[in-house]
């Protein structure tokens, strides 16, 4: 057959990567990004950009371990090039702390991420109110500089970018080969995927360039991720809200908690307000399906409902995504069945 076109719905992380992916494992295919939205307009631009694992229910977890670690590889490799700056990705260490051992369980990213384990009782002397903490160094994102390096590297390897709002993947059939659906919480529109749901979060991007060490309290849901070009503070997680708007009552609420958790913010300056919805789901949504109209067939992978672990999982899910096109390719080349031996 022809070169294979291939159309990608979504300029986010996880459409940004996956397009990047296919256009890098798949030789001869055309990649086309399709979105209404690029950065910094995008949900990923929000994100805290930490490579700390949130859990699918869902999901196996050896496939969720699977994804951090290819994730992690690949950003890891980055971080020890030249590119490292420039890509917004940085090494950081810190702490995840608790109010009780009770959650002294080895999480099952510990082995992935550098120099897991316990906090000692020196550092715990920092945090007067918290009894048990854990220590390990892990990979930040600065989202609009990442974001921006995939849709380079995507453009050099020839593909393309287009601005355009989808509203039926039937559309694009004329046009394209293969759908790659990555619109994230768009999907419970465009596909009709009740099972995706947002998850409203507002967080606060402040400059304070002297802190070095992320504090995280899952419990409390507060935490301290310092980046290359400003630090995010967070946050909140409100389950079916849609409001995009910044409540200035949250803000106050996440500026007093992480004063608490480190004293010195009380100097931080620019603050400013951010909010995103994260497209939640038991469980991410990878995988392919033949959308039928008549006689007409129209291949469609998906790659949605990351959450809040979109950056912890995104190199993982872009390669599974990129083999299942690779899967629907093989389909359009040999349309018909092997005859049984």
């Amino acid at each position: 057959m022809s070169k294979p076109r291939i159309a990608v719905i979504g300029a986010g992380l996880i459409g940004l990567s996956t397009a990047v992916c296919i256009s890098e494992t798949i030789p001869r295919c055309s990649v086309t990004i399709i979105s209404d939205e690029f950065t910094p307009n995008t949900t990923s631009d929000v994100a805290a950009g930490m490579l700390i694992p949130h859990t699918y229910p869902g999901t196996p977890i050896y496939q969720q371990k699977q994804w951090f670690k290819e994730t992690f590889d690949y950003l890891f490799a980055i971080n020890n090039s030249s590119e490292a700056l420039s890509a917004g990705i940085s090494l950081v260490s810190g702490w995840q702390i608790f109010k009780t051992n009770s959650n002294a369980e080895l999480p099952f990213w510990s082995d992935i991420v550098l120099g897991f384990r316990a906090m000692t009782e020196m550092e715990l002397k920092k945090f007067p109110q918290y009894r048990f903490g854990q220590a390990f160094t892990t990979l930040k994102c600065d989202c609009p500089s990442y974001l921006l390096r995939l849709e380079k590297r995507l453009k050099g390897n020839g593909g393309e970018v287009h601005a355009k709002r989808i509203t039926n993947l039937w559309d694009l059939q004329n046009d394209y080969d293969i759908v790659v659906n990555c619109t994230g919480i768009g999907s419970r529109e465009l596909i009709g995927d009740l099972k995706i749901y947002p998850v409203r979060g507002q967080v606060l991007k402040v400059h304070a360039p002297w802190l070095n060490h992320f504090i995280r309290d899952p419990d409390g849901l507060s935490y301290i991720y310092p980046g290359i070009h400003n630090v995010t503070l967070g946050e909140t997680r409100e389950k079916d809200s849609w409001n995009l708007s910044p409540d200035p009552n949250i803000s106050k609420d996440i500026f007093d908690k992480c004063c608490a958790l480190e004293p010195s913010l009380q100097k931080a300056q620019d603050i400013k307000v951010r909010v995103g919805l994260r497209p939640a789901r038991l469980a991410v949504r990878l995988q392919k399906e033949i959308l039928v109209q008549g006689e007409k067939k129209l291949p469609v992978v998906h790659n949605y409902g990351h959450g809040s672990g979109g950056f912890s999982m995104h190199w993982g899910t872009a390669k599974e995504a990129a083999r299942l096109v690779g899967e629907c390719i093989a389909t359009l080349q040999d349309p018909l069945p092997k005859a049984k031996l």
